[in-house]
């Protein structure tokens, strides 16, 4: 497209025709399924005349939205995601791994590979103002079909607004304007909108297509929006809202401070503090909280695989060897550590109840913790980039060593304090003695460097370590099953194993997170389990709300939310509530009282939680942004095993060996994507993000 009107306000005739293609071919988003029932030839006055091809007009916007967990690399991916990131590392080619090529400096405003689709969510965004402008027009729609329809649309337009914004910044607000084609430059040519206002009118539009949008959908429908995934999506965004990067904080001054509109000298980004917002991400990500189903009983909850009375039993039985992971430190400050869960961390599997979210255990549209979420194409796709190079893997999809340190002991200690009970030792030459099958399904093999032993579950359904069980259940050839994989440099699956370099783990360990036992990548019969996404769970919001609690400091503020007034202090009952909930799911105890009384000690708490719980789901890219901590986190060194080294010399921490480490850019204007140049040289007074 080689003209303004045809790029970011794409004709609509454009839009309909590639739609419609996209109906009755191959789609970019199947978070839906839809019949073939509309005509290629049919034109707009056609398609508003009768409700059924309207909905199919609708429907059809999606397939300019990407598939969300397009995160690892490919022609799909959308936002920078783990790669760029203190999380994640890889040795493979940067036009596919384009994180990668984020951070090493590849992109920019003339080459933003497949993150430019600005263009494509205004393609939507003009598809949804035609469909809210003409909607009228329909002869046989319903009241009742006109609220499902506006509804849905209102959604999707401000969904790709998000996307914007997540990712590029302020936007340029429509409105419900239609555009008309074929008008002078000066037509087309309008500034940027600021930032607050564009979190208003986003959250607005969300707003007000949740009251249309229903509680729940059919199996064969779950991935469409429901009234939760709108209001979740206002809850995430109003504590990016609060936080210091876009509310008047230090790092908002340090980034934005001189970055105002040409047009009338407006900053981009609020330069003095509202402590207020707090108050509302608090009641927004509440209100998500408080949700109800049709019969009154919690909309959401957190995912949990409970023991059977008979393990419990065990499990509490100090005689007992079977199953260690599943024992709880009698040794904790916490209180209520030894509770039936909720109210601690008894009774159930936290190893099971993490990983069956993500390797396709539990099926997601049974899953109450997933508040929006869909079946990922990319995601199953790309586990292959962590399977063992011996069974048919890439083997290079890396998890940093400060990600592993973050990991905590069993009994909830860091590394640095571990205890007696739960003891952390890092020594090359220690080792564990016979296999233990310390959760259900999970066997820690012998040999394995004592470094990973008794570590918290979450680490173990996360992390593919050298030693580490790979069952590989599918498969039917025998040396293809129950493999052992290491990342020795001569080992098969080590630095100089692969026939191709850069298909080893250079960090030395692999995101397990989303794989099944029974995955495999070859040998006779094996096959991969459908993985869900989780575009937004419900643990996100119970740490957002207690992350919004915990920075009202010593304020006390009103907010009313769905006609209903409610006030937000620091309510220290509330934030342990909403904080030990996401713990006791982990196996691992909560704040104490004492914890709580340091604002800043939770704060700490709480991003460490976050990079632990969401670790590879596209979270801690924006986080970091958020609290202003880009620069610090993303300029240590990046660190892992000596995987040049054999079994003796393996076990040591070193920066890896790579020109990625020393070319690796942390540079203040990768707050944002860029707006793409062919965009900004049409639009006089459009500011590009500042830096590019």
């Amino acid at each position: 497209m080689n003209h303004l009107k045809n790029k970011i306000f794409k004709p609509l005739f454009a839009c309909t025709v590639g739609i419609l293609i996209a109906l009755t071919g191959t789609t970019s988003c199947n978070f839906l399924s839809i019949e073939k029932y509309v005509d290629r030839d049919l034109d707009l006055d056609s398609i508003f005349v009768q409700r059924r091809t309207i909905e199919a007009f609708m429907w059809g916007t999606t397939n300019y939205f990407p598939d969300e967990g397009a995160i690892f690399g490919g022609s799909g991916m959308y936002t920078p995601g783990p790669m760029a990131t203190d999380e994640a590392f890889c040795l493979f080619g940067t036009g596919e791994f384009q994180g990668m090529a984020f951070v090493l400096g590849q992109r920019n405003e003339s080459n933003l590979g497949s993150f430019n689709r600005w263009w494509q969510y205004y393609a939507i965004i003009r598809q949804c103002n035609t469909i809210i402008t003409r909607i009228g027009e329909c002869e046989d729609c319903l009241p009742s079909d006109l609220s499902r329809i506006l509804s849905h649309t209102r959604f999707f337009r401000a969904y790709a607004y998000y996307l914007l914004l997540m990712n590029h910044g302020p936007v340029v607000l429509l409105g419900d304007e239609v555009l008309a084609n074929n008008e002078a430059i000066t037509y087309y040519d309008r500034p940027r909108d600021l930032y607050d206002d564009c979190i208003e009118y986003i959250c607005t539009e969300l707003e007000t297509a949740s009251s249309g949008l229903p509680l729940t959908v059919a199996n064969m429908d779950f991935g469409r929006p429901t009234k939760g995934a709108a209001l979740a999506l206002v809850a995430r965004l109003r504590l990016q809202h609060a936080s210091d990067l876009y509310n008047g904080g230090n790092s908002a001054q340090m980034y934005f401070g001189s970055w105002t509109r040409k047009t009338d000298g407006k900053h981009y980004i609020q330069q003095t503090a509202e402590p207020k917002r707090w108050a509302v991400a608090a009641a927004a990500a509440k209100r998500v909280i408080d949700l109800k189903d049709q019969n009154q009983n919690p909309m959401y909850s957190l995912h949990i695989i409970k023991l059977a009375d008979d393990l419990i039993a065990e499990v509490e039985d100090p005689t007992k060897t079977s199953y260690r992971g599943l024992r709880l430190s009698k040794n904790t400050a916490d209180p209520n550590y030894l509770n039936i869960f909720p109210n601690g961390a008894a009774g159930i599997c936290p190893y099971m109840s993490y990983s069956f979210m993500f390797n396709g255990e539990t099926v997601m549209n049974v899953n109450k913790e997933f508040i929006w979420a869909r079946n990922s194409s990319s995601v199953l796709d790309y586990t292959r980039h962590s399977f063992p190079y011996s069974n048919g893997g890439w083997n290079g999809l890396c998890v940093t060593q400060k990600v592993i340190d973050a990991f905590e002991m069993g009994d909830g200690r860091s590394i640095s304090n571990s205890s007696a009970e739960f003891p952390y030792e890092e020594n090359p030459n220690a080792f564990t003695g016979a296999e233990l099958e310390i959760y259900p399904d999970y066997k820690l093999r012998p040999e394995v460097n004592k470094m990973y032993d008794f570590r918290e579950p979450r680490f173990y359904a996360s992390i593919g370590f050298s030693g580490s069980f790979w069952p590989n259940r599918s498969t039917t050839t025998a040396n293809q099953r129950d493999l052992t994989v290491h990342y020795y440099a001569n080992d098969a699956n080590g630095k100089f194993g692969p026939s191709n370099p850069d298909d080893h783990p250079m960090s030395g360990y692999v995101l397990k997170k989303f794989v099944n036992p029974v995955d495999s990548w070859t040998g006779d019969n094996a096959m991969r389990i459908q993985k869900p996404f989780p575009i937004i769970r419900y643990a996100e919001m119970l740490l957002s709300y207690a992350e919004a609690l915990n920075e009202l400091g010593t304020g006390s503020y009103t907010v009313t939310i769905d006609g209903v007034s409610q006030t937000f202090s620091r309510d220290l009952e509330e934030i342990k509530w909403a904080f030990n909930l996401v713990r006791y799911r982990a196996g691992l105890p909560g704040l104490t009282n004492s914890d709580l009384n340091n604002a800043d000690l939770v704060m700490e708490k709480i991003k460490r939680e976050r990079m632990v719980e969401f670790l590879y789901e596209n979270r801690r890219y924006f986080d970091v942004r958020r609290w202003g901590d880009y620069e610090s986190s993303e300029s240590e060194s990046i660190q892992g095993m000596n995987t040049s080294g054999n079994k003796d010399t393996y076990y040591q921490r070193v920066v890896l060996p790579s020109s990625r480490i020393a070319q690796r850019i942390v540079d203040r204007k990768m707050i944002f994507l860029p707006i793409p140049k062919d965009e900004m040289k049409r639009l006089p007074s459009f500011d590009q993000n500042p830096g590019w």
